[in-house]
């Protein structure tokens, strides 16, 4: 296991410009034909965070979490969440969207979530600077822990890498894993604590609750860019996270991997 662990991390370095190639074209064609072009990348989750804004803390009036604007509270929480839906559903379906690359021999094909990685990685960068703006204008401390974002991320990309293999690959022999996916992030997302404090449940569900790895990320948010909290705080949680995580990583590779040479007839 670990040398197929480092002959794909060497594949990465050597495909690295290719997989920066592709992601650059990826992010291109979502804009093609539109006036505004790269600017919507900076508006839709613009406008998705002034309407929540509005919504709760002018409308429902929310109490601030955690001693923060709900706005903030919420952004934080739904940041890690957005990027981690768009890198899981846009490699479910990534096979399928390259079929011409698919079958040349010649191409590495695993590399495909990667570049869907790098591709979200842009807008969550803006949405990550909608954050940072948001706390600047509440008047909120500005601190070094913001740069444990980083650490957070990178968890998120090596669950969201195997579940990507796994469903990209699955997907290519059962069209319905798509629609399936589309419907476990959503219930992942309502399951999730982003919208909702997770300690207003009673402690045995909160235990059951915080099985979910996304718990780990998005209170792994709220605590870099909030309450400065550092993740060795949470032993348990983060040995959890990683044996979940990484046992995805490593079935989702190993399916990849089994089910690859096939993808071309299939196709």
């Amino acid at each position: 296991m670990l040398s197929s662990a480092t002959r794909f991390f060497k594949l990465l370095i050597e495909q690295r410009q290719l997989i920066l190639s592709m992601a650059k074209r990826e992010v291109k064609s979502r804009y093609v034909g539109s006036q505004l072009g790269f600017i919507w990348t900076i508006l839709q989750p613009l406008v998705m965070i002034t309407v929540f804004w509005f919504v709760f803390s002018v409308g429902f009036r929310s109490k601030p979490m955690q001693n923060v604007p709900f706005v903030v509270w919420l952004t934080a929480g739904m940041a890690p969440w957005f990027v981690f839906s768009d890198i899981v559903l846009g490699s479910t379906n990534i096979i399928l969207a390259n079929v011409n690359l698919i079958k040349k021999t010649l191409f590495h094909s695993q590399i495909l979530p990667v570049v869907q990685i790098v591709t979200s990685t842009v807008t969550h960068c803006i949405f990550l600077l909608l954050l940072i703006g948001l706390i600047v204008f509440q008047q909120l401390e500005i601190s070094i822990w913001f740069l444990q974002f980083f650490y957070y991320f990178f968890a998120m990309s090596v669950l969201a890498l195997g579940l990507g293999w796994l469903a990209s690959a699955l997907n290519v022999f059962v069209r319905d894993v798509g629609q399936i996916m589309g419907v476990i992030m959503q219930v992942g997302f309502w399951a999730t604590p982003i919208f909702w404090d997770i300690y207003m449940m009673p402690e045995r569900v909160q235990f059951y609750l915080k099985l979910n790895p996304m718990f780990y990320i998005v209170q792994g948010y709220r605590d870099s860019f909030i309450s400065f909290v550092p993740f060795w705080e949470y032993p348990v949680l983060t040995l959890y996270f990683w044996c979940f995580a990484l046992t995805l990583f490593v079935a989702g590779a190993l399916v990849f991997q089994k089910l690859k040479p096939q993808f071309a007839d299939v196709l």
